[in-house]
Parts: structure tokens; sequence; C-alpha cells
């Protein structure tokens, strides 16, 4: 959700900050643009629309060695150009970029800049017009945006410009993502280390409420009350070619290709020299010294952490609940005496999981980060982390992140069970294993599942997904990626509730997609099916060979029932896919939605 870069060196800057937008398009945003300084000012282009449009537009006889770019998400103000990035002081001296969102704005424009004309409708022109204010009250640029920032309530991740300094960029972060990145001659920035990766792969964190000058050969750090601050930078452990598409015509058909490399990758990292199952120590202690865990999460990772549940309490035998962060941070329940907060997130920077992070510390509580990204806001503030070691994930619509969340939930089960000395009943590498060969089949399996796509998704306005126990999780995501990205009305509902009310929807061909991977209610589930049959539904039930029927859409292979959200999701991600591709849509960067949502 919003990007930010910036170039400061010696070579041009507009290709560098072009290339580094384009690599944050998998974040989603709805406009972009960017601000180049050289000796004949600031020159700002900006466009609603994709990079492509943006592109459109710059300028390339421009020289420049100093710039700032931005995609936008909107949150204040329509998509247009005028409320897109970077913004303008009145007088046209300082540019500002923008992530987050400014609370106070409103009250800061009323007492401060009531005699300024804004020409957006942004809570960002607040920040950049106080900026000029108190600069032309006499205060130094770095005093004028210090003073600034005391002032903003909310999220921000900032780069300004001055028109009449060549040789500096201005950055602070509070609560959103931001990033140094640093180079022999040149210094960058960026709000995810991909978007730089193409210059360099040293990059420095940033902690909430520091300012950073960067010049071209000297990036300093300092707190709110000038201290300077010394930080070593780290190695952005990506590779380069994790972040294209190769031969695929889309991100997400590649990132479903990959989840049986990722699931083998996850086996390696978490075994010991002895073939064991291992994960640190430090965090099997908090998870038994706990008498409740407390699963915080929001979309795919809180289906993830429906699932972790069954894990947790199946296999380690401790209570779970799972909450939505959203409504947890607002609504918090009556909680156990001992708890621990396990938090979920692809991208470790979901906003509404990190407002739950900071009230769970500040109670003395511990939290576990279980995070796709080294280094993420979630994984530096939480007392522990386990990373999915499912590398870089550009789709918005999460697939292989799901599958390496469920992986390490079930190895996190598997190990404190047995530190526990309780008995697991199966072989949980040997079975995970057999989890990845199965993925392989499946992901082998799309053409049949295009015509699968073709007959029940073509036309249709709405679908349910049903289930009954660990199905009816799978369902809710499976719900989820069909209207993430064919924008079909989709929800997952658990079997039984069908006759309470929803029933009421089933028209004369209304797709219902019922999962039957559980031999406890497998027959349940068949008569939940012939229920909405009856009511003109067109019915696809994906079973699990061994409970499969003749009148079944789709078999996929045997594996261990607690382990089939695994591989019973995997059709459900490729139908979706196809159903979007067919209808049309942009499969990889759906409207509306974004990947990182780092905003409340």
């Amino acid at each position: 959700m919003c990007g930010i870069v910036g170039y400061i060196g010696n070579l041009d800057s507009k290709e560098i900050l072009l290339k580094g937008l384009e690599k944050l398009e998998y974040r989603g945003y709805d406009s972009a643009g960017i601000a180049v300084k050289n000796e004949d000012g600031i020159q700002i282009f900006k466009e609603k629309g994709r990079i492509a449009d943006l592109r459109s537009i710059v300028d390339e006889d421009v020289l420049a060695h100093v710039g700032i770019g931005h995609t936008r998400w909107a949150t204040h103000g329509v998509p247009s150009r005028g409320n897109s990035h970077p913004h303008q002081s009145a007088s046209g001296r300082f540019t500002l970029v923008h992530n987050g969102v400014i609370e106070n704005y409103d009250l800061l424009k009323h007492e401060y800049l009531a005699d300024v004309s804004f020409k957006s409708e942004t809570d960002t022109e607040v920040i950049v017009q106080l900026v000029e204010k108190f600069a032309n009250e006499g205060l130094s640029v770095l005093e004028a945006f210090r003073k600034t920032l005391t002032l903003l309530h909310g999220s921000y991740a900032l780069a300004l410009l001055d028109a009449e300094d060549n040789n500096t960029i201005y950055v602070a972060k509070n609560k959103s993502p931001l990033l140094v990145g640093l180079g022999d001659g040149f210094n960058v920035v960026a709000s995810d280390a991909m978007a730089m990766l193409q210059v360099t792969d040293q990059f420095v964190e940033l902690m909430d409420k520091e300012i950073v000058i960067v010049t071209k050969d000297v990036v300093t750090i300092q707190n709110l009350d000038g201290e300077v601050i010394s930080r070593a930078p780290y190695t952005a452990e990506l590779d380069a070619s994790d972040i294209e598409k190769g031969t695929y015509p889309h991100y997400m058909l590649k990132e479903i290709d990959e989840q049986p490399a990722v699931v083998r990758k996850i086996i390696q990292h978490y075994q010991d020299e002895q073939g064991k199952l291992v994960i640190d120590r430090d965090i099997i202690d908090a998870v038994n010294a706990s008498d409740r865990v407390y699963i915080i999460a929001a979309g795919t990772s809180y289906h993830a952490g429906l699932v972790g549940k069954q894990f947790i309490e199946k296999m380690a035998k401790i209570p779970v609940e799972v909450h939505i962060s959203s409504e947890f941070g607002y609504n918090m329940p009556l909680l156990s005496e001992k708890p621990l907060f396990v938090f979920i997130s692809q991208s470790g920077e979901t906003a509404d999981s990190r407002a739950v992070l900071v009230q769970v510390k500040e109670m003395g509580y511990p939290a576990l980060t279980i995070t796709n990204v080294p280094g993420s806001t979630l994984s530096r503030e939480a007392d522990y982390t386990l990373l999915l070691h499912a590398g870089p994930e550009i789709a918005v619509a999460s697939t292989k992140a799901y599958t390496a969340q469920l992986a390490v939930l079930a190895i996190l089960a598997e190990v404190t069970a047995k530190s526990r000395s309780l008995e697991v009943g199966f072989d949980l590498i040997h079975e995970l294993g057999l989890v990845a060969n199965a993925m392989d089949v499946l992901c082998d399996s799309k053409e049949i599942l295009e015509v699968i796509a073709r007959e029940f998704f073509s036309v249709t306005r709405n679908a349910f997904f049903i289930g009954r126990g660990i199905d009816f999780y799978v369902g809710l995501e499976g719900a989820l990626k069909l209207k993430e990205i064919s924008y079909i009305q989709a929800e997952g509902f658990a079997g039984g509730e069908l006759k309470h009310g929803t029933i009421a929807l089933i028209e004369e061909g209304t797709p219902v997609v019922a999962l039957a991977t559980q031999e406890s209610v497998n027959l349940s589930i068949r008569g939940n099916v012939k229920e909405v049959v009856a009511r003109g539904a067109n019915p696809c039930i994906i079973s699990m060979n061994g409970l499969n029927m003749d009148e079944d859409s789709f078999v996929i292979p045997e594996v261990h029932e607690l382990l089939t959200p695994l591989i019973s999701v995997i059709p459900l991600q490729i139908l979706a896919y196809y159903a979007a591709l067919h209808r049309d849509c942009d499969v990889d960067k759906p409207r509306n939605l974004a990947k990182s949502v780092t905003v409340e």
C-alpha cells in the first residue's frame, strides 16, 4: 500500500525512480509520480493509473541527479493527478512524498495554515505546507522538518526535497516502513528493499520517530531530539530473479507453482542434523509457559490462523483463539492469565496487527511474529520471529505465503507437542514431504481446473464455498481468492449454516464449491450439497482421494487429514486465477487492493 523511492548520486535519477516504482506496483496503487531536482529547479511528473502512464509523460530530456517518487493508494481524496504525490508547498520550494495517514491533519490545517490555498484533498499536503511555514519563520530546513514531525499524529514515511539544496533528501518515518539503501557515490530511499535492489543490496533499517539526512556520500540518522544514531546496514537476502515473472504470464501463477518448493525449503530450514524438526528453544518455552495462545491476523493470514488453531490444539493441546487484528485492537476480549500472542503477517508491516502488538507490549505480554519478511516492523518489535522462507510474494492475492504459514504453524505445533511429551501420531516431516509431492500433482492439473473455472465462474455474479471443520476455513480462503481477483461476490460458510439463512440466496445456476477432505463429516457436507442442488445450485465438489464419489468435480491426492488445507487450497487458487483471467481482470493487481496494508 503506497510506496516511496528516492535517489541521490551521480547518475540520472529518472530511470532509477521509475524502475523502483515498477517494483512497488505489487503493493497496490491508483496513481504515481516523481519529482527530480537539478539546476533548473524541481520538476514534477505525476499521473493517475499505472507506472506506464507515468512513464509516458516524463520528459526524457530532463537530467537530474536527485529525485523522489511515489505510488499512491487513495486514503484522502479520490485518485487523480491533483491528489497524486509528490506534493509541493505554496511557493514550490519544498516537495514531499508520504505513506501513511495523518490523523490530525484537519486540526493542523485550521490552526497553522488557515491562510494557505491548498491544491489537493490530501492529508499529505498539510505536511509540506507546515515545513514551508516554519522555514519562512526562520528555522533551518532540518529544524522546520523536525518541528513539523512533532505535530503529526498518525503514521508516516516521508521524503522531502528542498529546491534550494541539490545535495539532500530529508527522510523520516513513524509506523510506516522505510529503508535507506547505501551505495558507492550514491544513496537511495525505499519503502521496500525490492524497489532498489537494482542498485544496492545494502540497507539500513529506520525506526519510528527517526529523521535521516541523506546525501550521495553520507547518511545521518537522528532522533527527534537531534541525537545522532549509529546503525549498521544489513544485506537484503533477495535474488533479483525471485522478483521477476520469468516465462510466467502473471506473478500469481508463478507463486502458485512455487508452493511445493517452498514447503520443501521450510522442511529443510526447520530440520536439524539428526533429521528432527527444531524451533528456537526460547519460542517453545514461551508457548509452553502460556495458558492460551491468541493468534492475531488479517485477511489470508487470519484464515491461516484458523487452521493453525486446529494444528496447535490437536497436536500440542494448548487452547487457541484467533482474532481479526482490526477488531481486536478496539474490542479486546477478557484475556487469560498467561497469554502468548502470535502475529501472522506475510509482509510484517500490517498496520492493524502492529497496533495490537503495541498494546500487547505495553501490557507486558510476550509476542511471536510469523512473517515472510526478516527485519519487518512486526518482526523487529515482537519478542520472537518465525520466518516463512517463501521468497518474495508479488501478486496481491496471497498464495504461497498462505501455505507457508500453514507449514510453519504445523511445525510449531509438532515441536511444541514433542516438548510436552505428547504423541502427535504421525511423522510430520514425512507427511509434509507427501504434501509437497501432492502440490506438484495439483500444479500440473491446471488444464482440468481451467475447464472447471470456465464452467462455474464465467458468467456468474456470485458463488458460495462450503465445508465442515477444517474445510470450512479453507473455504473462507477460497472465497477470498475468488472475490479478490475476479470480482465475483463469493462467501465461505460452514456447511450446516446454509439452512440458517444463506440458502435463501441460492438461485438457478449459483455455483457452490464444496470441500470434502474430512472423513468424519464427508457425508454431512454431501448432504449440504444435496440441499443446495434441490434449490438450483450448480455444485462443484472437491474431495480427497479415498473419500471421492462419482459426482465429484475434482479429486486431490490423499494426505494426512489434518494437513489437507495445504493442498485443498491449491485448486481453489487456480480456479480463482482462471476465473479472473477469463473475465479480463488484472490478476496480479486487482482493483482497490494493496499487497501490504500499512495504514489502519
